[in-house]
């Protein structure tokens, strides 16, 4: 399986609303629900309207475009990360997956899944 490392450093963040959001950032993930707006962006486009932010995770995403059938690509992935007390932060989108961890787990993170037979795309 192929990972491709993404270059932007990210912040994941709490919002107020969705008015300051920069939309023309290349990665930018929202999630909404009963309890809170939560945004996932490039570090130097964080919104002003912010109610909670932690700034510098690194990201990869699994290469390629997952069927729904496929199964625990997830889980293999978090898993190894896990075995070597690396945190993630995952996030799921119709095409594929992207895990971030901080920034001074990232280098350690992609090693293990270089060891554990994944390809390693810059």
């Amino acid at each position: 399986m192929e990972i491709k490392i993404l270059k932007p450093t990210f912040s994941v963040c709490k919002i107020k609303d969705l008015s300051k959001v920069d939309y023309s950032d290349e990665f930018c993930f929202i999630g909404k629900t009963d309890e809170e707006l939560s945004l996932v962006c490039s570090l130097e486009k964080v919104p002003e309207n912010i109610t909670e932010c932690d700034h510098g995770w690194k990201a990869f995403r699994i290469q390629g475009v997952l069927d729904f059938s496929l199964i625990g690509i997830l889980s293999k992935i978090s898993s190894l990360l896990a075995e070597n007390k690396i945190g993630i932060f995952a996030i799921s989108t119709y095409n594929t997956d992207y895990i971030l961890t901080k920034e001074k787990d990232f280098e350690k993170a992609i090693d293990v899944l270089r060891c554990n037979g994944y390809e390693i795309e810059q």
